[in-house]
């Protein structure tokens, strides 16, 4: 789930209400069809809204779109710490950071056989950017030339070294423009309400990834089949079915052998699965604390003493506990395999002598504030509302009241984005594996606005922000992150709490299953 901007909700209203389908709709595609060809059957809730890359931005639309569009560059199994190549075959930056030289392979072919253009993968960034979709934050401040058929340039407005780290997103998949604009879609600006493609991308792709789109449906499967004009190493599976399914009904169905892989269980429902292969490890999701940092919300939750007790009070083990086998507690904001993590060692401890003093100094007597989060939905299978509790009753150990406020997703993010909540509990899911993407938690940023934490609230820690968006050797802006992590979790309104386990399950005859942070499930890398 990942709520960025006012087009997500849309995304997250689907997942709402998708979340009570129970299955496929019918029995499950044997994993052998008449004709010998295996079946790849895949059991996860949806969170799909559209499969049309500049349009889509959901993670069950990143696990299909990954698998049928090719990206200049791409990540190897669960390794989200180096770009490799894709249709990009190399690539060169320039020093200053700003500009970024793609040499395409010349055998890469769309599933219609006519070759993949420098002019194709210009058209494909420039449709995202002026559709103006979910995704087109991601092409914010860049342009793209192609100098000739064999060449792409990106070219960044700033310094950004996250460039690379931001192409392999499978919403920066290339179409092929020919087929495309045939279709209804247009690259030109005003593209927000020229484009009519969508119905069309939703019904057949136009990639050059191993697979292509043949059905597709928001509520109950969507079933991809092999690309027999591929360029690269054929895929292992002829035919690979999504389906929508709920996490305890996938566990069943692994069980049985009606699916091969169950994405969405939690640690508790992944036990006592020893016939099965299990993939367990932290997820890159991020779970946070903020009291609003604005006095014109509540004097309570401002108070600087105050937000020292909360960082102190909460008992970041027992998160840990209660999330389960896999999970960590978030030592910063910057997710454990992203660069600029802090180690686990420098994670906040606990201290509730402190918590009561530093409550005791902030000259406020019973403190009472309200605690807001989504009660609908679960990331990585864990519930929001057992989170909040458990903060509840840590925080009442330390004198502070606090009164839980669930709200249905919808209502929740109106006021969340709206910074008008007293506390909150949220998580954040990465936009592209770069501590970058994390900058959105400083004042006067995405997610420190959420938390009334204004432009100049704290000058020295946006300094450093500034500082670290502009560096481009990567031992530098490691440490400048370690920096910024350390300067939040000494003071201000957000406070990191756990990354939950990010788990697959699978059958033992599914062969290099890896978990990866974008798109889940390396389907194409299945063997």
């Amino acid at each position: 789930m990942k709520i960025r901007s006012a087009g997500v909700l849309a995304a997250v209203l689907t997942l709402t209400s998708l979340l009570a389908a129970c299955g496929g709709g019918g029995s499950a595609p044997s994993a052998t069809s008449s004709q010998g060809e295996k079946t790849l059957v895949i059991d996860t809730a949806f969170q799909l809204k559209t499969v049309d890359p500049a349009r889509m931005f959901e993670p069950t639309g990143l696990l299909i779109d990954e698998s049928i569009y090719d990206t200049l560059l791409t990540f190897k199994g669960g390794d989200v710490t180096k770009p490799v190549p894709a249709l990009a075959e190399s690539y060169t930056a320039a020093p200053d950071g700003k500009t970024f030289t793609f040499k395409l392979r010349t055998d890469a072919k769309f599933s219609d056989g006519s070759p993949v253009t420098s002019a194709d993968v210009v058209f494909s960034l420039n449709r995202v950017k002026n559709v103006k979709g979910n995704p087109s934050f991601l092409m914010d401040g860049l342009t793209v030339a192609a100098p000739d058929p064999a060449t792409v340039v990106v070219t960044s407005a700033k310094p950004n070294t996250a460039v690379p780290f931001i192409l392999p997103n499978p919403a920066l998949g290339i179409l092929n423009s020919t087929v495309a604009k045939k279709n209804g879609a247009s690259d030109a600006v005003g593209a927000d309400k020229a484009d009519t493609a969508e119905s069309f991308l939703n019904s057949q792709s136009a990639g050059s990834g191993p697979y292509i789109l043949n059905s597709y449906s928001t509520t109950s499967q969507v079933v991809l089949t092999v690309n027999e004009k591929y360029w690269g190493a054929k895929p292992a599976y002829a035919k690979v079915v999504v389906r929508n399914v709920q996490a305890n009904v996938q566990r069943l169905n692994v069980l049985k052998g009606e699916s091969q892989i169950a994405v969405d269980l939690s640690p508790e429902q992944a036990k006592g699965l020893d016939q099965l292969q299990t993939v367990n490890g932290a997820s890159p999701n991020v779970f946070f604390v903020f009291t609003n940092n604005n006095p014109e919300i509540s004097k309570t939750s401002s108070n600087p003493k105050f937000q020292e007790a909360v960082r102190y009070g909460i008992d970041y083990q027992s998160l840990v506990d209660l999330a389960g086998e896999g999970a960590v507690q978030a030592p910063g904001v910057v997710p454990s395999v992203f660069l600029g993590a802090l180690p686990g060692s420098d994670a906040v401890v606990r201290d509730v002598a402190r918590a009561k003093a530093a409550l005791a100094a902030s000259g406020l007597r019973n403190p009472a504030v309200k605690l807001s989060y989504p009660s609908d939905v679960q990331v990585n299978g864990l519930n929001f509302g057992d989170l909040a509790a458990r903060v509840q009753a840590n925080l009442k150990e330390v004198g502070i009241t606090v009164e839980l406020a669930p709200a249905s997703v919808q209502t929740a993010l109106e006021t969340y984005r709206g910074g008008t909540e007293e506390m909150g509990l949220w998580q954040w899911g990465p936009d592209f594996p770069d501590p970058s993407n994390y900058l959105n938690f400083l004042p006067g940023q995405l997610v420190g606005l959420r938390a009334g934490w204004a432009e100049g609230a704290a000058p020295a820690l946006e300094e450093l922000g500034a500082k670290a968006a502009t560096t481009v050797v990567d031992g530098q802006r490691a440490g400048l992150y370690e920096q910024i992590q350390h300067s939040m979790n000494e003071a201000g309104p957000i406070m990191p709490l756990i990354q939950p386990a990010q788990i697959l399950v699978a059958s033992k005859s599914v062969r290099n299953l890896q978990s990866n942070a974008l798109w889940l499930v390396n389907v194409r890398e299945l063997g």
